[in-house]
């Protein structure tokens, strides 16, 4: 079930052109990511146009991923996400499911001091693993949500929702044959991304 909170015009987090972002607070995320190459990254963005989805957001984004005690107990991460001047506190919590689309607990608010949250965080114990950097584009289509992803290590898509309407948004988008991800974010920043004082990073050049 997703409950939208945040939505007014005068929030916290804002898209360039006014309209709001619209936040999410979920109990279940259930989502199917894939991996894109450049040319179906363009396909999809010119399809989607086509088709009628709602364009909603395009991002620029900074997270930062803590792990430890309870949190790799229960398989969780606690996540910062800094958007401009503003972030998001993410709890995930992964469960078992025998399908490639994954299912996991969310929780998520908006934090108003991310250097008192940080402190909060590292007092209670956890630590600073992963931070990686992202380019987002965002669409409502059909009954899903379809971001489109671009990080340091390669191009993605994700489609968030009821299984079923995942499914009907394959269909219509004709991607059936796109390869699917089974890793996150997180993992992939791991894998490609570069130590720095024992964290992974995964960030952008920077242009000079």
């Amino acid at each position: 079930m997703l409950v939208k909170y945040g939505s007014g015009s005068s929030g916290p987090f804002a898209e360039p052109s006014g309209k709001p972002l619209h936040l999410l607070r979920v109990g279940i995320e259930i989502e199917k990511k894939y991996r894109l190459d450049k040319r179906t990254l363009v396909e999809l963005n010119a399809k989607l146009a086509d088709l009628g989805a709602e364009f909603r957001s395009e991002v620029f984004e900074e997270n930062f991923l803590h792990r430890g005690g309870l949190l790799d107990e229960n398989a969780a991460v606690l996540r910062l996400r800094k958007i401009g001047d503003h972030t998001l506190l993410t709890y995930k919590e992964r469960f078992q499911a025998d399908t490639e689309i994954k299912h996991r607990i969310e929780y998520e608010t908006v934090v108003e001091d991310v250097y008192a949250m940080e402190n909060i965080i590292q007092a209670l114990g956890y630590k600073l693993s992963v931070v990686y950097e992202k380019h987002r584009k965002t669409w409502h289509f059909l009954d899903v949500e379809v971001v489109l992803d671009e990080l340091p290590f390669g191009l993605y898509m994700e489609i968030e929702g009821e299984i079923e309407a995942i499914e009907e948004a394959e269909k219509v988008l004709g991607i059936q044959g796109l390869e699917p991800e089974p890793r996150g974010y997180p993992r992939l920043a791991v894998k490609y991304g570069e130590m720095v004082d024992g964290v992974a990073e995964s960030r952008f050049e920077k242009k000079t």
